[in-house]
């Protein structure tokens, strides 16, 4: 009885598993009448605000708690007609560094909204920069181009120039947050690694991925998370003595239906949010090194077909299964915990809390049932000897 009694504990763990939407949607409006070719975003380091960047040099700051209010959103003028494609707040957050088409290269900041050209442009003119991030330690950012050239950057230098470099686009850069280690994310020739002397290395048996993205978002981990096409990803192991010696985990694979990885945010309490076409999410757990959806695509397209068809373009978390995403045309989509899920979390603790009575009692009752002695003592201690 203790044995089928603890099996049914697992019953609610293992239905936890299963591909389902985790979460409720609600259409907050868009950014604006047409599409905007919204190419990505992020979170200011105090979490108040989100940098959102697009097509024609588009450049705006909304609210990271009620990013549906137009009311609280400022216009950035930059001033050029080109597609800036990321974008990355100084671990300080006072300023956010812009990259873009063209050697679009410039300098948001917060103290007056204003957005100007940073130190030594001219070296990479004509580059369609694709990726930068700022190391932890805030000294040097670090700028990605598509046809794989990557720079070091500071204000007081300018743009200097990596060696040992590919030929194939860079499709994301990461930093890990507490440690001046960071990695290239390319399309055909795998992930390298950076060291804190700017020496770069590229990691074993990583090139027979298509990597669209890494995300280091767990800070005590010494690790990150390769993610590429197939829906698979990867641990990045890193050798805290020897940065060059990382090496990486056994490929693992998300059993979606349908979908495909497109890139990477970062979620609530360490976790990566990572994004799906059609339109969708799954949560990588580096703890746990584990994977489950958050939105399946077929529902998002169930709730709205229009949205559902459009690509996903930055997704940040108020909290646990609470926040925004933005699609590439600017729709901007908030999301809470399903109500299913809640339901789901009170029948695991009614089950849990069965469990832990019934199991001790019965066992406790077969031993009183099959023990004289016990039962003897018993009937003194209630009834008196007689």
């Amino acid at each position: 009885m203790a044995l089928v009694l603890t099996s049914l504990m697992l019953v609610p763990m293992a239905g936890a598993e299963e591909l389902v939407t985790r979460v409720a949607l609600s259409d907050e409006g868009v950014l604006g009448e047409n599409d905007l070719g919204i190419r990505a975003g992020a979170v200011s380091p105090a979490g108040t605000d989100v940098l959102v960047v697009g097509m024609e040099g588009f450049a705006r700051l909304i609210s990271a708690d009620d990013a549906g209010n137009r009311d609280m959103d400022v216009e950035l003028v930059t001033g050029r007609n080109v597609t800036i494609n990321d974008v990355v707040w100084h671990p300080r957050g006072n300023t956010a560094l812009l990259v873009g088409d063209g050697g679009f290269a410039m300098r948001y900041d917060s103290y007056d909204h204003s957005i100007t050209y940073v130190n030594g442009t001219f070296t990479v003119l004509g580059y369609d920069l694709t990726a930068v991030v700022w190391r932890p330690s805030g000294d040097f950012a670090y700028v990605a181009a598509d046809d794989g050239s990557v720079w070091k950057f500071a204000e007081h230098t300018g743009f200097e120039r990596l060696e040992n470099l590919g030929q194939t686009r860079v499709t994301d850069l990461a930093c890990h947050r507490t440690r001046n280690i960071c990695f290239i994310a390319t399309l055909d020739e795998g992930i390298a690694v950076i060291d804190g002397d700017h020496s770069v290395r590229w990691v074993g048996q990583t090139s027979a991925q298509t990597w669209v993205g890494i995300d280091c978002s767990n800070p005590v981990l010494n690790e990150c998370v390769g993610f590429a096409s197939g829906l698979l990803s990867r641990t990045i192991n890193i050798n805290t003595l020897d940065p060059h010696q990382t090496t990486v985990g056994e490929a693992m694979q998300i059993a979606l239906p349908s979908g495909e990885h497109t890139g990477v945010s970062r979620g609530h309490d360490g976790t990566a949010l990572v994004h799906l076409a059609p339109l969708g999410l799954v949560r990588h757990d580096a703890n746990t090194n584990s994977a489950f959806t958050v939105l399946m695509p077929e529902d998002t397209a169930a709730w709205d077909a229009a949205i559902g068809g459009r690509s996903l373009s930055v997704v940040w978390e108020t909290g646990y299964l609470r926040g925004f995403f933005i699609t590439e045309f600017g729709n901007v989509v908030s999301f809470v915990p399903a109500t299913e899920e809640v339901n789901t979390g009170i029948m695991d603790v009614l089950v849990l809390g069965a469990v832990a009575i019934s199991v001790p009692g019965v066992i406790l009752g077969l031993i009183y049932m099959n023990s004289p002695w016990l039962q003897r003592k018993y009937s003194e201690l209630r009834f008196g000897k007689k």
